[in-house]
């Protein structure tokens, strides 16, 4: 894993995933399930139990891929970076709407986009050696 930037990074996200999954339900209590306005974990970011799910769900593929692989690594991290890429960019223009199923609040978004910088940025340039999985 040392070796590998993709892998280490993977086992980091994945793993601070599953903390921010975990904690959030600190923050949930009484909270439905899909509120539009959740509560708010660490005071900044607004979660409601599927977000909570969201987060656990993610942070094992990362750590799954990290603790895996170099190409899991890269792929995961490739496949995340770009799904929170995606979030990062609608969660602006969904915020005030019913379709913020995840509670998503403007601290949220940047995150959401920092951690798509730092998980594309990792998996596009380091382990170039390593190509991804060729379609069968």
């Amino acid at each position: 894993m040392r070796n590998s930037p993709n892998r280490l990074v993977a086992t980091i996200f994945g793993a601070v995933y599953i903390l921010v999954g975990l904690l959030g339900f600190t923050a949930t209590a009484g909270v439905d399930f899909v509120a539009t306005d959740g509560g708010l974990l660490l005071g900044i970011f607004e979660v409601n139990p599927l977000h909570n799910i969201a987060h656990l769900l993610i942070g094992a593929a990362l750590l799954i891929g990290g603790l895996s692989n170099v190409r899991a690594a890269k792929a995961v991290n490739l496949i995340v970076g770009a799904a929170y890429l995606l979030l990062g960019i609608v969660g602006f223009f969904i915020a005030d709407t019913g379709a913020n199923v995840l509670a998503l609040n403007t601290a949220d978004h940047f995150l959401h986009l920092a951690s798509a910088l730092i998980l594309l940025g990792v998996a596009l340039a380091a382990d170039k050696n390593v190509a991804p999985r060729e379609a069968v």
